[in-house]
């Protein structure tokens, strides 16, 4: 408790806060409720960083011009108070300005969401237009998890034969998106988006920015639950991707429970895969330690055995997709075989690192899913000769 109640007096208590609203992608109601669980502020910013955009300089600004208010009001009140008011304001201020600050520093953000509203209306529909013209390949993954490593998956393997284009990191959102799409030249063949979904709505809202051709379902799980509130919820959400492009091709992973029971009531073109393959592209006799992942693949009748540097048989699901859709469109087993063997770890989603005693730690610490739990575990139980 005590904890609790000193870590708001460290000096980066402000850059937590920032970084608190950053990481719930400044929506308020996930702000404070992380903040209303928070035990120590002091060790809320460990998974990632803070990013220094425009909009954190303008927090910043502002909880220091509450500071200085805060300050100047106490100054002003015990100007007009005798010693007992004094010791009385200056101890209501010691105890009570943290808590201030923490629902104060809003008020900056909504003065910057108003002012952002008509421009990212402008960049919005500047996107939505540069993608209506751009001829491309669209291909749109949604999710409740596995969505990023899907799409350095199948960016790598695709482009060895085509030149290829994703927004990086997680930029999953319109305005992330619309910026990506603004430093397109045009020449792209094929374009990967990864779909955020926070709320009903989302997934559409998205697919009409982007306009698909291809779309990938990685799974449904309880990952959003707090904000969706069911798994029916989240499974709807999600299937706004299959809804949205209807008789086109999605891919929809059938290791997934939700996800494979949705599938039943899609259209025939829906097509499921799983780590032994998709469709006539099959997965056989892989092997997977932590040198990389082997396997056996069987595409058009004809077998080959690439290796990729990623760890663990659950990524084959997304090789095997990746491998399918380069087959269609027009890659040779040269190409795609080379292309899969250039996936490798992402950063921090089970990354081996090895330290000069020789432990290898495996970075799983972006993960944060049930079945990613499950599958570093299989993982781990799958490794001989190692003490785990």
């Amino acid at each position: 408790m005590m904890q609790r109640f000193l870590s708001r007096y460290r000096p980066r208590y402000i850059r937590s806060l920032i970084y608190m609203l950053q990481a719930c992608e400044y929506s308020i109601r996930d702000y404070l409720a992380w903040y209303g669980r928070t035990n120590d502020f002091g060790r809320v910013e460990r998974r990632k960083t803070l990013v220094k955009t425009p909009k954190v300089y303008v927090l910043y600004a502002g909880a220091y011009v509450i500071v200085i208010a805060v300050v100047a009001f106490a100054y002003y009140a015990m100007a007009f108070a005798g010693l007992s008011g004094r010791l009385v304001v200056l101890a209501c201020t010691v105890l009570l300005a943290p808590y201030v600050l923490a629902y104060l520093i809003l008020i900056p953000l909504i003065v910057v969401r108003i002012l952002q509203i008509p421009v990212e209306y402008v960049l919005i529909a500047q996107a939505g237009r540069k993608l209506a013209g751009h001829k491309g390949l669209k291909i749109a993954i949604a999710g409740s998890f596995g969505k990023t490593s899907m799409r350095e998956i199948l960016k790598t393997v695709l482009a060895e034969g085509k030149k290829v284009a994703a927004p990086p990191f997680s930029y999953n959102t319109p305005l992330a998106i619309a910026r990506f799409v603004g430093e397109l030249r045009g020449d792209e063949e094929v374009l990967i988006f990864e779909l955020g979904e926070y709320y009903p709505g989302d997934v559409v809202r998205l697919c009409k920015l982007i306009g698909p051709h291809i779309g990938i379902i990685t799974g449904v799980n309880e990952a959003h639950l707090e904000k969706f509130g069911t798994l029916e919820k989240t499974a709807r959400t999600i299937f706004e991707l299959a809804e949205y492009l209807g008789k086109k091709p999605v891919y929809i992973n059938g290791e997934s429970e939700i996800a494979r029971r949705n599938a039943k009531t899609a259209l025939k073109n829906h097509i499921l895969y799983s780590r032994e393959g998709v469709e006539d592209c099959r997965i056989e006799n892989p092997k997977s330690d932590l040198r990389g992942t082997s396997f056996g693949l069987v595409l058009d009748d004809v077998q080959s055995r690439p290796k990729s540097g990623l760890l663990g048989t659950h990524s084959l699901g997304p090789l095997a997709v990746s491998a399918h859709i380069a087959s269609r469109l027009g890659f040779n087993r040269k190409q795609i075989d080379a292309g899969i063997a250039k996936t490798k770890a992402f950063s921090h989603r089970l990354e081996p690192k090895e330290d000069k005693a020789g432990v290898i730690t495996l970075d799983d610490s972006y993960n944060g899913n049930p079945d990613g739990v499950y599958a570093i575990i299989d993982f781990l139980e799958s490794l001989q000769g190692h003490r785990r």
